[in-house]
């Protein structure tokens, strides 16, 4: 495994901006007020042939703050814990913080590297400003600007020359799974479930999840990326700058997933809001199952679960091949069963069709059902091939393709959905216009001499 280096510091120290510096991304939420990072944020970085991983933390607070605050300052012990090397990001504007003074004392004793670096120095003229910091009984302090680079060479070959070498890995290309749906509907329970550990803060205050939180793990020898998303709210809803960028930041999450795990309360059953979220997965193209959590909390008999299927079925008819799953992230109901679909799932999402087969379902599907009449010309298909999986896309060759019924579309994608077992996997299937050959005679070949030739 690469080192892992956490950045840690007191609310608005910088540690986003400098994590983004580093990462050389826009991976982390940065503003000007405090508390914008509460979770854990991982990405990689790499600095003259030196490659680690990369931890943002939320700002470090006293115990006696609120509650949000105490949970984030859990997630920065946790991440100090499991780190090969630790950055503690000193505010060299606003000085030395009773913060700075508890985070010295529960570094001192840590048996691995430690660097001292004061932010906010943005030139050389700003050097005096770091007297104040050797009061706190560091010998070397790093001068760096997070904002315009200031100083990160010396800091960066210092932090590198101290990490521990790591032996190559084979790259493995992981699966991206993302968590979607509404606030507090158990995403950040439902990622710590499957991990097993306080990996996402948890609260029943709305907005606990701000950024796109990404987390490299492996389930039953696969290798996934779980991204856990802040709760995508109506838009009338959203007045907070740093709300709007949470939600741009979970449809993007969107965009760049394999398959969508999109989280609704059992309780609530299926709201209009699920349905828009659902519909911002079908249209970017990603395979999804639905995750009805809180399941332990709904009156049950034998009809609940299909009443629940009929709802979503009826709700959001262009995700009816979605796989529906009842769990409780509380308890851990079924939630074994999620990456059992997720592989099933993906299966089929990254089918590849080879051109004959694929060409003989359409032959067949035109045999059994016409198309109807366009203009009183009839409609011909005349070659369908792959050209994508993930999901699987089709393009079929069409004399006139503006009078193919978007009705007779829907039966061509069933009728490959039955063929090949793709019942849970979103299809594209695009249509292309093809002029028909017409029978115009052969202009005539240049007649040979047949006289004989003149002697020279």
């Amino acid at each position: 495994m690469k080192p892992v280096v956490a950045i840690v510091g007191r609310p608005n120290s910088g540690k986003s901006t400098l994590f983004n510096r580093i990462t050389k991304t826009k991976d982390a939420l940065v503003d000007d007020f405090p508390g914008v990072t509460r979770d854990r944020h991982y990405g990689s970085a790499s600095w003259n042939g030196t490659e680690f991983t990369l931890v943002d933390t939320g700002g470090f607070c006293g115990t006696d703050a609120d509650e949000l605050s105490v949970l984030s300052r859990q997630q920065v012990m946790q991440a100090i814990e499991d780190a090969d090397a630790v950055v503690l990001l000193l505010d060299g504007r606003a000085g030395v913080s009773p913060y700075d003074h508890e985070l010295m004392e529960l570094l001192r004793n840590f048996p691995r590297p430690v660097f001292y670096t004061v932010n906010k120095i943005d030139g050389s003229g700003r050097e005096p400003h770091l007297y104040e910091f050797y009061n706190l009984g560091v010998d070397a302090l790093f001068p760096v600007s997070a904002e315009d680079g200031y100083g990160m060479s010396d800091f960066l070959d210092a932090l590198t020359r101290a990490l521990p070498a790591y032996g190559s890995e084979p790259s493995t290309e992981a699966l991206k799974v993302a968590v979607i749906g509404r606030p507090n509907v158990g995403k950040s329970s439902l990622i710590n479930r499957i991990l097993g550990e306080e990996r996402a803060i948890v609260s029943e205050i709305p907005g606990t999840t701000r950024d796109a939180i990404d987390t490299p793990c492996s389930i039953n020898g696969k290798s996934y990326l779980l991204i856990d998303t802040a709760g995508i709210r109506r838009k009338k809803q959203v007045s907070a700058k740093i709300e709007k960028f949470s939600i741009i930041k979970a449809l993007k999450s969107i965009d760049r997933c394999d398959i969508a795990l999109i989280v609704l309360d059992a309780q609530e059953g299926v709201t209009e809001q699920d349905v828009k979220i659902s519909g911002y997965a079908y249209e970017r193209g990603c395979a999804c199952i639905f995750i009805f959590n809180k399941w332990d909390l709904v009156k049950k008999d034998s009809k609940t679960l299909q009443q629940f299927v009929d709802q979503i079925r009826y709700s959001a008819k262009y995700l009816n091949f979605a796989p529906v799953i009842p769990v409780s992230a509380l308890t851990g109901k079924n939630v074994a069963k999620i990456f059992q679909e997720v592989e099933l799932v993906h299966h089929q999402y990254a089918t590849k069709i080879a051109t004959g087969p694929l060409n003989k379902i359409f032959e067949q599907a035109v045999e059994k059902t016409e198309p109807a009449m366009h203009h009183g010309k009839r409609i011909r298909f005349y070659y369908t091939t792959q050209i994508a999986s993930g999901p699987p896309t089709f393009v079929c060759f069409v004399n006139y393709p503006e009078g193919v019924h978007f009705s007779y579309q829907r039966y061509l994608v069933n009728q490959i959905r039955e063929a090949a077992g793709l019942d849970k996997t979103p299809i594209r299937l695009f249509l292309r216009k093809r002029e028909e050959k017409e029978n115009r005679p052969r202009p005539p070949s240049p007649q040979k001499h047949k006289g004989k030739r003149r002697r020279q």
